[in-house]
């Protein structure tokens, strides 16, 4: 497991170009998510890697941006 991992016990978020720098896909992003994964800048859309095990599996951001742009990646087994 690598340090980046580490992090991360439950879920990864992933958020391709040019998806990431669209300032206003990263507010939507950030309005969606009742947990508070994106936050909406200036250059786009920035992870909150703090807030990534509090995601719920909502899909939310999934179904708010272009398809397969916005990818969560679960990192257990079920």
């Amino acid at each position: 497991m690598s340090p980046k991992t580490l992090n991360r016990v439950f879920i990864d978020v992933e958020v391709d170009e040019p998806a990431k720098s669209d300032i206003k896909l990263a507010r939507e992003l950030e309005e969606v998510c009742p947990v508070s994964i994106f936050k909406a800048t200036e250059a786009g859309t920035e992870i909150q890697e703090a807030a990534l095990d509090e995601c719920v599996l909502c899909d939310l951001c999934v179904e708010a941006a272009p398809a397969g742009s916005v990818r969560i990646i679960k990192l257990y087994e079920q």
